[in-house]
């Protein structure tokens, strides 16, 4: 019983997130519409999916290769899943082949990893892939991601060199307890005004990706376009390694 009441509680916590989402989107002067939510399973059992799916979400995250694979069959094929964080060149293609709804990849954060998901999507037959470059705005070395000033460069690499990918926008983690600053959100902002000049990009097509449970109404106020939501859905990270509380 005390399970199926935590699951419900799941629905619950979706949409109460929902509902914020779409107060901060027309505090920012836009429809709830604008703002998507990624509900990030990372280790979470595929139950706890199935209920949002159930309850009509289809925007799904997870930031692990491995899990990610396993999880995403188990599931239906008209989620839209998004890939989140570093991705490993190795990784590439068992992820595209194990996920063909795989929507869209966020964390290109250098070139070889953009031309590793050019090629596998091409090898693989798949329509185009949208991605996301990942922009390191907290100058912290433990986080993946170009450096601001580099910003244009990948982007314009991503749009002009693969033509099996999506050049869609750029994404941020922020600082290293994965909490973000204002400053953060400017920095991603100003990259997008700066690659959109260069690359002659409409700035209503492009996507910025920033903003978690801690912080995510201040993203989307900021101009984020989607936000990816863990713990204030599915509770805190359960991990294998470390002894939870009864």
């Amino acid at each position: 019983m005390a399970a199926a009441a935590a699951e419900g509680a799941v629905a619950t916590a979706l949409r109460t997130v929902l509902a914020r989402a779409a107060r901060a989107a027309e505090r920012s002067g836009r429809a709830a519409e604008a703002v998507r939510v990624v509900a990030v399973g990372k280790t979470k059992p595929v139950s706890m999916l199935r209920e949002l799916y159930d309850a009509g979400h289809r925007c799904f995250g997870e930031n692990y290769v491995q899990e990610f694979v396993t999880k995403a069959p188990q599931l239906p094929e008209d989620i839209r899943w998004h890939f989140i964080g570093h991705l490993q060149s190795n990784k590439v293609k068992p992820l595209l082949a194990a996920v063909p709804n795989l929507h869209m990849v966020e964390g290109v954060d250098n070139v070889k990893i953009a031309n590793h998901l050019d090629r596998a999507v091409s090898s693989l037959g798949r329509d185009p892939l949208k991605v996301l470059v990942q922009v390191n705005t907290s100058g912290e070395e433990s986080k993946s991601g170009i450096d601001p000033s580099r910003c244009v460069e990948l982007a314009k690499h991503v749009k002009l060199a693969c033509p099996h990918l999506i050049f869609s926008g750029f994404m941020t983690i922020g600082m290293k307890d994965y909490s973000s600053t204002p400053e953060n959100f400017k920095a991603l902002v100003n990259c997008k005004l700066e690659v959109c000049k260069a690359i002659d990009m409409p700035a209503e097509q492009f996507e910025l990706s920033m903003g978690m449970s801690g912080d995510f109404e201040q993203a989307i106020e900021m101009g984020s376009t989607s936000v990816r939501i863990g713990s204030t859905i599915f509770g805190p990270r359960e991990y294998p390694n470390k002894k939870t509380n009864q």
